[in-house]
């Protein structure tokens, strides 16, 4: 059950290196300690090997990318690979420009990533060239539906195949799959899409629950997963008149931080194809 991942990762407390982008570095950090983990941000080549040692997993998300940047999350992604760290790439916005796509591209190819987070649009870009994003948004046509889910959920399949890779695939219908298994998961609120970042607090969510679960990988990215999803809707439960967007992201993190295994498995809804 996916309470236990929950668990796992208040106990074990794992301290997560993201490279990630100023966007979102803020409420990445918070989320990160609602569920129970550590953050540590660094992106400095100077430092990144160093800092990446003493962690027990790496985020690289590429929201905003910058040639100052781009070496330390090759070098950090190569050292927690040699370490045996799961790595998490989240490939922002590849297909909306060459040098997103392009990066993107090559750290998938020279780093053997655990996870691989992204919208349909990025993952499609990132396997194939195919598909559009909308900024770092998904274009609508790629979207993943119930008329569509099969397609879907092969596509997810083949893709983790490429990657050698567990692929998460994040939407209105969430599908986390390896090769050969898929969650298809539909916990989550369509309000979420108008919160800044709530993909990039997922990455940093999933690589803390990789961390805390050793070789239960698969299922401790679905946890990961729904239970974002999951505090998206306890917490849309709990806005009043008058708040919005701003009060639904802290709320967002204090359903995070409030969650325990019991909630998240009964309120977790998945389906494994």
């Amino acid at each position: 059950m996916f309470g236990t991942c929950l668990e796992n990762v208040r106990t074990r407390s794992p301290l997560v290196h993201n490279i990630t982008n100023y966007v979102t570095v803020n409420d990445v950090a918070n989320i990160l300690l609602a569920s129970g983990a550590s953050p540590i941000m660094s992106d400095d080549i100077g430092e990144v090997e160093e800092i990446t040692t003493i962690c027990s997993g790496l985020n690289i998300n590429i929201g905003t990318l910058n040639a100052r940047t781009i070496p330390g999350m090759f070098a950090a992604g190569r050292k927690a690979a040699e370490l045996g760290h799961p790595v998490l790439l989240d490939p922002v916005g590849a297909g909306a420009s060459s040098l997103r796509t392009n990066t993107a591209r090559e750290l998938a190819a020279q780093i053997p990533f655990t996870v691989i987070r992204g919208n349909i649009s990025e993952i499609k870009a990132l396997s194939a060239g195919a598909g559009t994003t909308k900024g770092v948004d998904a274009d609508v046509a790629d979207a993943v539906t119930e008329e569509n889910l099969d397609a879907g959920v092969a596509f997810a399949k083949a893709a983790a195949a490429q990657f050698d890779a567990i692929v998460a695939i994040t939407g209105a219908i969430d599908l986390v799959a390896d090769e050969n298994t898929c969650y298809v998961i539909r916990n989550g609120r369509p309000e979420m899409g108008r919160i800044t970042g709530t993909g990039c607090q997922l990455s940093g969510l999933l690589t803390a629950y990789l961390a805390a679960n050793p070789g239960n990988e698969l299922e401790a990215a679905a946890a990961a997963v729904s239970s974002m999803g999951l505090a998206g809707e306890l917490a849309f439960a709990r806005m009043a008149e008058g708040d919005g967007n701003s009060t639904y992201r802290n709320r967002i993190i204090d359903a995070i931080d409030h969650m325990d295994a019991e909630t998240l498995n009964k309120g977790a809804k998945y389906e494994v194809r």
